[in-house]
C-alpha cells in the first residue's frame, strides 16, 4: 500500500526487454534506499513493482507484459515518480493506494491559473462512474482530488509543490498518464453488485 505522497522523481535509466516482459533500471538518487531491501515494493509513476536489484544511487524492477499492456512511462529517459510501501506507523497524507493502476488517461488541458495548474484529463472507458468530485484519485501515483467531473472528464488543480515535487509539472495536453482510481469506490461496487 501506498499514499500517493511522491518522494522523489526518478529516471528510467534502462529499460531491458526479456522473454517475460521488461527489466526496468531506475535512477533514484533523491530517494532514500537505506531501508531498501530485495522484494520491497516501490511505486513507480503509482505502479507498484518489485525491487529485483539495488545500487547505491537506483534499483531495478521486472515489469509483466500485463503491466506493460495497461500502463505508460517507462522508456529510457522517463522522469518518473518513486514512493516506497508505507509502514502501519506513517502518516496517510494522501489516500490509500494500491499501486495497481485501472488505466491510462489524455490529458485534455494544463494550463495556468496562476502559480497552479488545472489539469483535466480524459478517462478510459468504464471507469468514469468511480470518480467523485472532491473524491481521491491516483494520477502517475499522485494523490490528488477531483474538482470536477463531466462526463469521462475530471479535473484537478496542482499546486506550486505537486509541480515541483512530481513529475506532473511537465505534462501537456495529449499525455499519457496512469490512472487508480479510489480504492472505497471499487469495492462499494463489488458490493452492490454481488
Amino acid at each position: 500500500m501506498f499514499t500517493g505522497i511522491v518522494a522523489a522523481v526518478g529516471k528510467v535509466r534502462e529499460a531491458q526487454p526479456g522473454s517475460q516482459g521488461v527489466r526496468l533500471v531506475i535512477g533514484a538518487s533523491g530517494l532514500d534506499l537505506e531501508d531498501v531491501a530485495l522484494g520491497d515494493s516501490i511505486a513507480v509513476n503509482g505502479v507498484c513493482l518489485t525491487v529485483t536489484a539495488l545500487s547505491p544511487d537506483g534499483f531495478a524492477v521486472d515489469v509483466s507484459p500485463e503491466t506493460i499492456s495497461c500502463t505508460v512511462g517507462f522508456q529510457p529517459g522517463a522522469q518518473v515518480n518513486l514512493e516506497k510501501a508505507m509502514r502501519l506507523s506513517d502518516r496517510l497524507g494522501g489516500h490509500l493506494v494500491s499501486g495497481h493502476v485501472d488505466g491510462t488517461g489524455v490529458v485534455t488541458l494544463f494550463e495556468p491559473v496562476g502559480d497552479n495548474r488545472l489539469l483535466a484529463v480524459g478517462l478510459p472507458e468504464g471507469l468514469s462512474r468511480y470518480v467523485a468530485q472532491k473524491g481521491s484519485i491516483t494520477v502517475n501515483g499522485v494523490s490528488l482530488t477531483v474538482n470536477a467531473i463531466e462526463d469521462d472528464v475530471f479535473r484537478v488543480n496542482l499546486i506550486p509543490h505537486t509541480l515541483g515535487a512530481t513529475n506532473l509539472g511537465g505534462l501537456a495536453p495529449g499525455a499519457r498518464v496512469n490512472l487508480e482510481v479510489d480504492l472505497v469506490a471499487r469495492y462499494l461496487e463489488r458490493l452492490h453488485s454481488g
